[in-house]
C-alpha cells in the first residue's frame, strides 16, 4: 500500500521518507552485531559530520520560531553527545539503524510505528502553543513552530524528539523514517536515505518509497 506524505512549503528544509516492513515484530528480530559496531564515532560510513552542517540544521529548525538549543537540540547531535559519553546502547533494529544513520550524517531522523499513526499524514510547522509527551514517563516537549510529521491526531514526531504515541515498541512491524535534511546540503538526505535503507536491507527488512505531495 503506497504511502502519502503531504509537504507544506519549507524554505530550507530537504526531507526524505520511506517505509520498513519488518519480517516480525521489532522485539523478535535483535541488531545483528555489525549494525550495532556502527554506533561508535570512528565507525566506517559514505558521510562526515561537520560544523558547518550542524549550523544548517539549526537554522532549518527555526524557520518557524523554534529555538532547537539545550534540550531542544537536534537529535542528531544528542547522538554524537551520547556515544562520546559511552551512553547509547541498543533499542530495537528499526531505532539503532536510525541512531547509525543520524549518528554519521549528521542530520535528525524520525522513526516511527506506523501503524500506531493516523491519516493523512504531513509535514508542517506545529502551531502556536503545541506540546506532546516524548517518553514514557509522560514528560513533555513544547514544539511550536517546529517543523513536524502529523497525522490526523497532531504532531507525532520532529528532528528533536518523537512522540511517544507512535514510538516503536516490540511489537512494532512497520514504521515510517523521515530524514530531516536541508537545502543547504542539497541531496544529502536522499543520500543519507539511501544508505539507511541499505543498513536495514542487509539486516533482513524491505524498504518502499513515500509518495510525498503538496497540500
Amino acid at each position: 500500500m503506497s504511502i502519502e506524505l503531504k509537504i507544506h512549503e519549507h524554505p530550507t528544509l530537504e526531507l526524505a521518507a520511506f517505509v520498513t516492513q519488518f519480517p516480525a515484530p521489532l522485539g523478535e528480530v535483535p541488531s545483528p552485531p555489525w549494525l550495532l559496531e556502527h554506533l561508535a564515532l570512528d565507525a566506517p560510513a559514505p558521510f562526515e559530520r561537520s560544523d558547518e552542517l550542524r549550523a544548517a540544521v539549526r537554522d532549518m529548525m527555526r524557520h518557524g520560531g523554534y529555538k532547537p538549543t539545550g534540550r531542544g537540540k537536534p537529535a542528531s547531535e544528542y547522538l554524537v553527545r551520547a556515544v562520546s559519553e559511552g551512553k547509547l546502547g541498543s533499542i530495537n533494529l528499526a531505532v539503532d539503524a536510525c541512531n547509525v544513520a543520524s549518528l554519521h550524517s549528521g542530520l535528525p531522523i524520525s522513526v516511527i510505528d506506523l501503524d500506531l499513526a493516523t491519516p493523512p499524514l504531513s509535514v508542517a510547522l506545529a502551531a502556536p502553543d503545541t506540546s506532546y509527551v516524548f517518553n514514557a514517563s509522560g514528560q513533555e516537549m513544547n514544539i511550536a513552530g517546529l517543523v513536524c510529521l502529523h497525522d490526523a491526531q497532531g504532531p507525532c514526531s520532529n528532528g528533536v524528539k518523537d512522540s511517544q504515541r507512535t514510538k516503536t515498541h516490540d511489537g512494532t512491524q512497520r514504521t515510517l523514517s523521515v530524514v530531516w535534511g536541508t537545502k543547504a546540503a542539497a541531496s544529502l538526505a536522499a543520500r543519507v536515505a539511501t544508505w539507511y535503507q541499505k543498513l536495514l536491507a542487509r539486516a533482513g527488512a524491505k524498504t518502499t518509497g513515500v509518495s510525498a505531495t503538496s497540500p
